[in-house]
């Protein structure tokens, strides 16, 4: 029960539900969320790497790894709980949009969402203790920094949206803050799989950027048909997810492929020396017992070192998914009449 409780707040789960949001006509809140989650996860796995406080040591602790998202997970370390850290930011922006959609919000209505809020967030900490991947101080200041992000997101967000909706050059610098964001992040102890969620949002947030950028150029009209009005019946949603979401796992597919073949080719053509730890076979050998911290790789004083073509490739993986969600399956929305 833990376990499946945890996966819903889990990265691979807010990657498929964002779209989502996006198709039910809640926009805003989409983008929003997309953009806040890719900020939580850098500053939550930044941190992580740089205190590289170890998971609670099992045995004793016996650690429940019913899944292989679990087992991957586990190869992070532990400070703080980035469980904890994502359902506070995520669910409280959550609960703070629909409440201000409703200016007759009643004062009791505000405190059984701050009661429901703070339940599934203890909740969520116990399943993380319970499934021996944190220990309690991981999880008070997960709460914590949860908090305090939601607390900062929430004084810009305005200021954010109003930028990548009406900003000038806001693909260009996006790209700029994305290709920095992917060198700016620490080198950890030890080799974790952190870096590479933080590629996957980073490419997420970079997408759906772009994404928005082209469809302001054929003056798509803000929030359309919401679900559960007259606008969007239940039925055509129903639509929309049997199109949509095979559609961007496909675009995931293929942007993968593409970004396998034409990155080394690119890279190859300038002399830029690189190496693979997963996604191109033939390149693995160079990188076979290297560190995986990204600044490990990419900065020093010594000899020129390798450079993880596996980055770009999942950066363009996940920007890939994220912009076919905002302009290609709408588009495919409206040739359908959905």
């Amino acid at each position: 029960m833990f376990s499946m409780i945890c996966r819903i707040v889990s990265v691979p789960f807010y990657t498929g539900f964002l779209p989502i949001v996006y198709w039910s006509g809640h926009r805003k809140l989409a983008r929003q969320m997309t953009l806040l989650i890719a900020f939580c996860d850098y500053i939550g796995n930044s941190i992580k790497d740089i205190v590289s406080a170890p998971r609670p040591i099992s045995p004793p602790v016996r650690r429940v790894n019913a899944t292989e998202e679990e087992k991957e997970n586990s190869m992070e370390y532990g400070f703080p709980s980035s469980h904890c850290l994502n359902t506070v930011c995520l669910l409280g922006y959550f609960s703070h949009y629909f409440l201000t959609q409703d200016p007759k919000a009643s004062d009791a209505t505000v405190a059984v969402v701050v009661v429901l809020l703070s339940f599934f967030t203890v909740l969520i900490g116990i399943g993380r203790m319970y499934l021996g991947m944190h220990s309690l101080i991981d999880v008070v200041a997960g709460i914590i920094f949860g908090v305090l992000l939601l607390a900062l997101w929430l004084t810009v967000h305005e200021h954010v949206d109003g930028f990548i909706t009406t900003g000038h050059n806001v693909t260009s610098f996006w790209a700029s803050l994305s290709f920095l964001l992917c060198f700016a992040y620490p080198t950890p102890e030890f080799p974790t799989p952190s870096f590479q969620y933080h590629t996957a949002f980073n490419g997420v947030a970079f997408g759906l950027v772009s994404g928005i950028q082209q469809t302001l150029l054929h003056s798509q009209p803000e929030n359309i048909q919401i679900l559960f009005s007259s606008e969007l019946s239940i039925a055509v949603f129903l639509g929309r997810l049997l199109v949509g979401i095979p559609t961007i796992l496909v675009t995931k597919i293929c942007s993968k492929a593409v970004a396998q073949k034409l990155l080394p080719l690119v890279c190859n053509t300038l002399s830029i020396p690189i190496e693979s730890s997963c996604y191109v076979p033939e390149l693995k050998s160079r990188s076979k017992g290297k560190p995986s911290g990204p600044l490990a790789r990419r900065v020093g004083f010594g000899p020129q070192k390798a450079y993880d073509v596996d980055t770009g490739i999942r950066f363009l993986q996940y920007a890939g998914l994220s912009w076919s969600a905002v302009v290609f399956v709408p588009a495919l929305f409206s040739f359908l009449r959905l």
